[in-house]
């Protein structure tokens, strides 16, 4: 049986609007569904220009055919774009657009055809559930930045407006103030959103990874190259690339970056072919990159590169009403994942949260309410569920441990923290949001040996012996 016959019959059952078009963008078929999708007939589409439906998604050139009509015939074909087209009756229709040019037997461009899937229905959906969310509380904040002070809102419109156009970004500001979910917030906001979002600790790697992380290499390029590896900026093609701490770049590096950035390309370690690159770069950094400058460490040219819009992200104690949120929602976070029947703090803790310095910012804060889940059983979180730091205002406790009663709190709650790490000196001093070198001191400070209160399992003392090496 020859089906080819049936091929109308096979057209006008799909589901989704189906356009076939000449060179010059002139409309000369369309199926029943483009019909619905468009609001128009075929007789109303069939002899018209393309541009009737003013898509947003379509480059128009118009001074002749092909190529010369519409960026569709340069590139050959269009896969799955979110665009809007105008309906008959003059309504927004939001849609996915697929295209790809039609050839004869000489490779000549003869035309295109174009499917057109309605997705009005399920953004109208997207954005109602978006507005309940926000009705209840239930959003987590602006792509997952909580704040709704003055200089928040500021920075969440700030990042919109970055967000729609490629211009690098630096991201500057303390640790611990969320400079990566500023990043992530300007690649989500941004029409790259679909495409991928890589993130480069900078700080993390030596030269040489640094160099194979960034750019890739090739089979043999150094000894253990063992076989070829893409680099992050071939990862983050159409997206964005997040280099964090990008003070930390040796001036090697930095020579090779700023190359890239200048000529949108990059060559593999071990290879000299030029492979283009199309990504959005967005930095951090906590270090004054112009003192590194006057230093002679920063090359003032990638500077200057980099630094085309500085967006900074303010200390938590430059947003003190803000703190009861922040802290609510980690509270919420750790219920899930404790079980504990924990409802908030009690107004003198949230007093106490609301005029500490908060030098670790947010990340700080998050540790503080994971500490006060490992003393807090249920109800409220309270005064004595809460970091002695943070209690006294002060990094260690002064004066004699056996007559000064807030010694005494100090060394009950480091018990108690590692009693519930089974004795594990490098898990407690994450809890704590101290280092492990300053739990090693409390316990000497305090007194408390391996072997009391049954701290220590075998497996925990070799843990932490290897976290020394």
């Amino acid at each position: 049986m020859d089906i080819a016959k049936y091929w109308k019959t096979i057209v006008d059952t799909l589901q989704d609007g189906l356009l076939v078009v000449d060179a010059q963008g002139q409309i000369m078929a369309a199926n029943p569904a483009a019909e619905r999708v468009t609001g128009y007939t075929t007789g109303e589409l069939v002899g018209r220009s393309c541009r009737i439906l003013n898509c947003t998604g379509c480059k128009i050139i118009g001074k002749g055919r092909g190529a010369d009509w519409c960026g569709l015939f340069s590139k050959g074909a269009i896969k799955e774009k979110k665009c809007l087209i105008t309906h008959k009756d003059r309504h927004t229709v939001h849609i996915v657009k697929s295209a790809t040019v039609l050839r004869d037997q000489n490779g000549e461009i003869i035309g295109a055809v174009e499917t057109l899937t309605d997705i009005t229905e399920k953004v109208r959906q997207q954005q109602e559930i978006s507005n309940l969310r926000k009705t209840f509380h239930l959003d987590e904040g602006y792509h997952g930045i909580l704040g709704k002070t003055d200089v928040m809102l500021n920075l969440f419109e700030t990042i919109d407006n970055v967000a729609q156009t490629n211009t690098p970004v630096m991201i500057m500001g303390e640790s611990g103030t969320g400079k990566e979910l500023v990043a992530r917030a300007v690649h989500q906001a941004s029409a790259r959103k679909e495409k991928p979002y890589i993130k480069v600790n900078c700080a993390a790697l030596n030269e040489n990874l640094l160099e194979s992380e960034l750019f890739g290499h090739v089979k043999g390029a150094y000894t253990g190259a063992e076989r070829a590896r893409v680099g992050r900026f071939e990862a983050a093609h159409g997206g964005t690339l997040f280099l964090d701490e990008i003070g930390d770049i040796p001036p090697s590096i930095q020579i090779k970056l700023l190359r890239v950035l200048e000529d949108k390309r990059i060559e593999r370690v071990g290879d000299n072919r030029p492979v283009d690159v199309d990504v959005r770069i967005v930095t951090a950094t906590h270090k004054n990159l112009e003192a590194l400058i006057d230093e002679g460490l920063f090359r003032e040219d990638l500077f200057f590169r980099i630094n085309v819009f500085p967006l900074k992200c303010p200390s938590l104690a430059e947003r003190r009403e803000d703190i009861p949120l922040i802290a609510q929602s980690f509270i919420r976070r750790n219920q899930i994942s404790s079980g504990k029947r924990i409802l908030g703090l009690t107004p003198e803790a949230l007093e106490r949260l609301s005029t500490y310095e908060w030098p670790g910012n947010v990340r700080e804060l998050r540790n503080a309410i994971e500490y006060a889940f490992v003393l807090c059983q249920s109800g409220g979180i309270g005064l004595n569920h809460l970091p002695p730091k943070i209690l006294h205002g002060h990094n260690s406790i002064s004066g004699n441990c056996a007559q000064d009663s807030v010694c005494m709190e100090g060394r009950e709650a480091l018990l108690t923290v590692l009693r519930k790490t089974g004795g594990n000196q490098s898990e407690a001093a994450r809890l704590l949001g101290v280092s492990r070198v300053t739990i090693w001191k409390r316990m000497k400070k305090y007194g408390i040996g391996g072997k009391q209160a049954g701290l220590f399992t075998v497996s925990s003392i070799l843990d932490d012996r290897q976290q020394v090496r």
